[in-house]
């Protein structure tokens, strides 16, 4: 393979597991805050804004939608990535006691945690709106 080669498709890898992730970590708060995808708790509504649940339904919502656009990618993704991690060490370490995500069902917070902090450190890659308001080919 050619160097040229690997750029272009790591590039559109780094780009399509932004957007991915975004879409699934959107999902995730637009039932928290809006009911959307099944809804939110066993009766599938939506949670309370001014509770823990809102709060992360927000951060969820919005900022899952500004990472699948790849707008403000680096603060948006370090916010998110600290949301995931309060999450996984308040809501699953500490709910269930155990560290370990497999048995504290935390795989999903943990792996959103280092993925939206891969994302802080490396910028939206050169599929966002982040690139193309700077007019950039591609953003490493």
């Amino acid at each position: 393979m050619t160097e040229q080669f690997d750029r272009q498709w790591r590039s559109l890898a780094h780009s399509a597991l932004r957007i991915a992730a975004g879409l699934d970590y959107f999902s995730h708060g637009a039932q928290k805050l809006l009911g959307w995808f099944g809804g939110f708790g066993p009766t599938g509504g939506h949670a309370d804004l001014m509770t823990r649940f809102g709060a992360a339904g927000t951060i969820e919502t919005i900022g899952g939608a500004l990472l699948i656009l790849g707008l403000f990618t680096r603060p948006v993704a370090f916010i998110t990535s600290g949301e995931m991690a309060v999450t996984y060490f308040w809501m699953h370490w500490g709910g269930s006691g155990s560290p370990w995500w497999w048995q504290n069902h935390g795989e999903l917070p943990l792996l959103f945690c280092f993925i939206w902090f891969l994302f802080a450190a490396w910028g939206p890659g050169s599929l966002s709106l982040d690139a193309k308001l700077r007019g950039l080919k591609q953003v490493e």
